[in-house]
């Protein structure tokens, strides 16, 4: 790799990350000072903007005839949001959620990735995949918006205090806001030309395909804004902007990134075998390995963090040595279970553990009953 591909992956980064802070920061101000809620603007103006370096990404690849970086940005940045942000972030503080629509968009996302998961299960991603993809970002918008009016009062709070609370600003700080906007979305776009530049380079140099760059590297690269703002939240207590944040990016992912991508594609996006095999079904296994954590008294513990972490250590290893020394791995029908197999055994021991907190507080719940009688 020359100093000049390895200045274009640097700046292609910082101009993402750089670009996504000041959209979020500047469309945030914008949407509260139009009085819309902190709860709405949190759950989609900041999942949308921490999102951007991966639509800016996808859709310069596939413009750019790279269409497997593209797709392993996506599916790369859903696996690392959930193994590794999430991961850490419950490795940071135990995550104690009390955001009832936690319980809706889990399901949301599971389903997502099952919808995708079947679209391209022929190949590609058509335009009318997109169209379909897109829709579903929609409906998830509108069902937010209508759900978010109901949330607790706390989850309210806490998304106020981050978000701000809505009041009227003035003229020349709208102005800074509009451009903050502007000079993010300008940032991604000259970001994200440079990143897959370099990428494109990096792949051919190293002799490895341009899905795995994008399985990891990209992915990893395009996943800092969720990163920064998942750990800075649980730092800071903010335990449900911490999960909202990772939960509402794979979906936007998934419906924003890869629906616009397929909708105004020249053509159909081609999805490698490799990807359908093996990338897409550990994508859906770690997003229904949410299910039980987050239905499990909406707290996530260390342990489950570090469990997370472990699983995105091993992801990595296996798309590394599977690259650079091909053949030394079992088939990818195989490794299919060294991942699937631990993932749901672990989701089957947190719904008994569940199942079995449950009776148990059925139990003393009939003891007290009866005592009081």
């Amino acid at each position: 790799m020359t100093i000049t591909t390895a200045a274009l992956f640097v700046l292609g980064f910082f101009c993402l990350i750089t670009g996504a802070d000041l959209l979020v920061r500047g469309a945030s101000r914008i949407a509260a000072g139009l009085g819309i809620s902190p709860l709405i603007i949190g759950l989609t103006v900041v999942s949308f903007g921490t999102s951007a370096p991966e639509l800016a990404v996808s859709l310069g690849a596939v413009f750019s005839g790279q269409p497997d970086l593209g797709v392993g940005n996506v599916v790369g940045s859903n696996i690392c949001n959930v193994v590794l942000i999430l991961g850490l972030s419950a490795s940071i503080a135990p995550l104690v959620v009390a955001q009832q629509l936690v319980r809706l968009d889990v399901p949301l996302m599971i389903i997502g990735s099952v919808i995708t998961w079947v679209l391209v299960s022929d190949g590609n991603i058509s335009r009318l995949d997109g169209i379909i993809l897109f829709a579903g970002a929609l409906t998830y918008l509108a069902i937010l918006w209508k759900k978010g009016r109901v949330e607790s009062p706390e989850v309210m709070a806490e998304y106020a205090a981050e978000y701000g609370n809505g009041k009227k600003r003035s003229i020349w700080r709208g102005v800074l806001n509009v451009s903050m906007v502007l000079g993010g979305l300008g940032m991604l776009v000259l970001g994200s030309q440079w990143l897959v530049e370099a990428a494109v380079t990096v792949a051919r140099a190293l002799g490895v395909t341009e899905l795995v760059i994008g399985l990891t590297i990209v992915a990893l690269g395009t996943s800092l804004p969720e990163l920064a703002t998942s750990a800075v939240a649980s730092l800071k207590g903010e335990r449900d902007i911490a999960v909202g944040n990772v939960v509402g990016s794979n979906i936007f992912n998934l419906h924003v990134v890869l629906g616009l991508t397929g909708a105004f594609s020249p053509s159909s996006i081609e999805v490698s075998g490799a990807a359908l095999d093996f990338d897409f079904p550990v994508m859906l296994a770690v997003s229904i390995a949410c299910l039980p954590i987050f239905f499990n008294r909406y707290r996530i513990d260390r342990w489950e963090g570090v469990v997370f972490l472990l699983y995105y250590v091993a992801y990595i290893t296996y798309q590394v040595v599977n690259a650079t020394q091909p053949g030394l791995l079992p088939p990818q029908s195989t490794m299919m279970l060294w991942f699937l197999l631990p993932i749901s055994i672990v989701t089957l021991l947190e719904l008994l553990l569940h199942a079995r907190w449950r009776n148990h507080q059925r139990a003393h719940a009939a003891l007290d009953e009866n005592g009081e009688s």
